[in-house]
């Protein structure tokens, strides 16, 4: 086991703060939030990684560095002198770009990473497996620490709500274009979900902390008290009917504009899985948030969030409501 470290060991000139954050994807959907509540805290310059090629428009204040990710070269030299490196990615993105990163993070000895390992807790064996999501992550972390450089903090915020909204019936059950909701198991199940710009505030919520304890008597949170540890955060806890009332008091909508089904989430999700099967990607969006909405608490994870230790706000369901709605109207699709 490592032992302890403390700011009063170590060398003459440590600054005990995170003061340069990379982000990889900070003008895409996640990153693009994450990047900004960076730069709004004014305690950090932020670099965002970013192929020459790309059309993404980065968050004012945010520092592009142009990288080829088939060039290490070019990779190591971008996180040279990186303190943390925050990793967000579309699916499609090349399965080995992970791993290309983290080899460059160790080179260039960047102390903490975070994965693009977002959602659900994969420290529960069985959701992990269920999901075919936690093992994926599983892999993700163990190839951090085979570095034996770099260290790793996963953000476990649950689904995300304005993006679960706007994605479709797959998700939270809702085809508010026909208005048509598909209950799981009579719509109570709670879980934890997050909105975009909470995750962003988590995590630099998280690098604004002090890096170590002053010393042996200090139990204020620090960033090393996440070292390899999930980072939880959620938004809300709530259900599919919470979801709903929250639409009704936001669009005016009554109970008799729309039509209901009922559908127990184990059934749910053994049709999304022949589906996935079968072929149909959305196969595995439903298998993802059926198995979440099992009514067995594996959705939920109110007991280890740290929003009070980030000084996180609760934010108004019916605000992040409207903006789901706001998206939804927008055309909102993802790729």
């Amino acid at each position: 086991m490592a032992m302890p470290q403390y700011a009063k060991d170590e060398s003459p000139g440590f600054t005990n703060r995170i003061e340069r954050v990379a982000v990889v994807g900070a003008g895409g959907s996640i990153g693009q939030h994450i990047a900004t509540q960076l730069v709004k805290t004014g305690k950090h310059t932020v670099t965002a990684l970013t192929r020459a090629d790309s059309k993404s428009k980065l968050p004012q204040g945010v520092t592009p560095v142009y990288v080829n990710y088939d060039d290490e070269s070019s990779l190591v030299a971008a996180l040279q002198g990186q303190q943390f490196l925050v990793i967000t990615m579309a699916v499609t993105a090349p399965p080995d770009t992970q791993s290309k990163l983290f080899r460059a993070a160790a080179k260039a000895k960047v102390p903490y990473v975070m994965p693009n390992g977002y959602g659900s807790d994969f420290t529960n064996d069985n959701l992990a497996k269920e999901t075919l999501r936690g093992d994926v992550i599983r892999k993700l972390v163990k190839e951090i620490e085979d570095t034996e450089v770099c260290s790793w903090i996963t953000l476990v915020c649950g689904f995300w709500y304005e993006f679960s909204m706007a994605r479709g019936p797959e998700c939270f059950g809702f085809d508010t274009k026909n208005k048509k909701l598909t209950f799981m198991d009579g719509g109570d199940t709670k879980i934890n979900i997050s909105t975009w710009e909470q995750c962003g505030r988590a995590i630099a919520g998280l690098v604004s902390l002090k890096e170590l304890p002053d010393d042996e008597k200090d139990t204020s949170p620090t960033v090393s008290g996440w070292k390899n540890r999930p980072l939880y955060t959620a938004s809300f806890l709530i259900s599919q009917r919470d979801i709903f009332e929250s639409w009704k008091r936001v669009t005016g909508d009554t109970d008799q504009d729309w039509t209901f089904d009922d559908e127990p989430s184990h059934v749910r999700y053994a049709r999304g899985k022949e589906r996935l099967q079968n072929g149909d990607k959305m196969g595995y969006v439903q298998v993802l948030y059926s198995r979440q909405f099992y009514p067995n608490g594996d959705g939920t994870f109110q007991a280890k969030l740290a929003n009070k230790l980030l000084g996180l706000p609760q934010e108004d369901l019916d605000t992040c409501t409207k903006g789901a709605k706001a998206m939804i109207e927008s055309g909102y699709a993802y790729h």
